[in-house]
């Protein structure tokens, strides 16, 4: 990451392989870049990084910012032919139990795939579609009917609402906090749980993800904990990202819904109970001890990060959406 600080201003250029993002808080930094860039390097590459720093749709306000993907939306629901289709209130039925469906009918891989690509990029503004595409995406080898039937599910979910964005408010605080939470043995075909974290600087969501452990969890509090260690990681990160933006941060807060969990990383000795847990988890204990991480318990009606767990009744998943920041306009 490379940062420049010309007066109360700050131009931020983040590379990541061969991928890179850029903005500022002046137009004239970001101008200067782009020239700067243009020179460097051929026509073609600065054609496409701006292409991509534009590719969201931004709306400054005098003291919010709403961020959406709405004609890219429109575009990939017309590309699929689901204009015409009825719309559904949430992305994955609570009936709907994908596994890997061996008997069923296979499908056009290219297709398949080609739609999950296209979902997970709209992800990017849109957490409430997060779990369910991740589900649908764990299927691209080998597509049946039922998983086809579920990415146009999404498809049609997002159909009519393809306006949803992230509302971001420049009045809010500073104080980085964020949620756990995990679906013991929700993977069918393996039994795997899923970590789940959404993740807030005050009031604006800034990251979340909703990602398959790579072993099986005993218990639902083994579950939870290995989400929570996995949650202080990504906490620290952040943290580390904003002391670079000279925002500091001696601590946050992490809320989880499981009593056991929380009690665990208070609890210095090995017992039989987490004996089996791999040691890299543990290391949240130091956290707590050395007061940078405050684990804090929070009821089930509460817990932000419940819609990147499982399929949701629709007005408790419209409900967990506005949560989030998730609107299609100011609030």
């Amino acid at each position: 990451m490379f940062i420049k600080l010309k007066g109360k201003d700050l131009m931020i250029a983040q590379v990541y392989v061969d991928d890179i993002v850029f903005g500022s808080t002046a137009e004239s930094l970001k101008n200067e870049f782009i020239k700067f860039m243009e020179v460097e390097f051929v026509m073609s590459m600065i054609s496409q990084l701006n292409n991509y720093f534009l590719g969201l749709q931004d709306k400054q306000l005098a003291d919010s910012f709403f961020l959406s993907q709405t004609k890219y939306a429109q575009n990939m629901v017309e590309k699929f032919g689901l204009r015409d289709s009825k719309g559904v209130r949430t992305p994955l039925g609570q009936q709907d139990k994908l596994s890997k469906d061996d008997d069923g009918k296979t499908v056009d891989q290219k297709l398949y795939k080609s739609i999950i690509g296209s979902l997970l990029y709209l992800t990017v503004s849109r957490p409430d579609i997060s779990f369910s595409v991740g589900v649908c995406a764990r299927f691209q080898s080998t597509p049946k009917e039922s998983h086809l039937k579920a990415a146009k599910r999404i498809l049609k979910y997002v159909k009519g609402i393809e306006e949803l964005g992230l509302w971001y408010s420049n009045r809010s605080d500073l104080d980085l906090i964020g949620f756990t939470d995990s679906d013991w043995a929700g993977c069918y075909d393996d039994r795997k749980s899923t970590t789940i974290g959404c993740f807030y600087i005050g009031d604006n969501i800034v990251s979340w993800s909703s990602k398959k452990q790579n072993s099986i969890a005993l218990s639902t509090a083994e579950a939870e904990y290995i989400a929570a260690g996995s949650c202080c990681a990504q906490l620290l990160w952040i943290r580390q990202m904003l002391h670079d933006y000279g925002i500091g941060h001696d601590s946050f807060t992490l809320f989880c819904d499981n009593t056991s969990a929380i009690n665990i990383s208070k609890n210095p000795v090995q017992h039989g109970r987490t004996k089996h847990i791999d040691i890299r988890y543990h290391f949240i204990r130091d956290l707590v001890e050395n007061e940078v991480c405050d684990l804090k318990h929070i009821g089930t009606n509460d817990q932000k990060a419940d819609i990147l767990t499982k399929a949701l009744h629709a007005d408790r998943f419209e409900k967990l959406q506005r949560d989030l920041g998730i609107c299609s306009r100011s609030p």
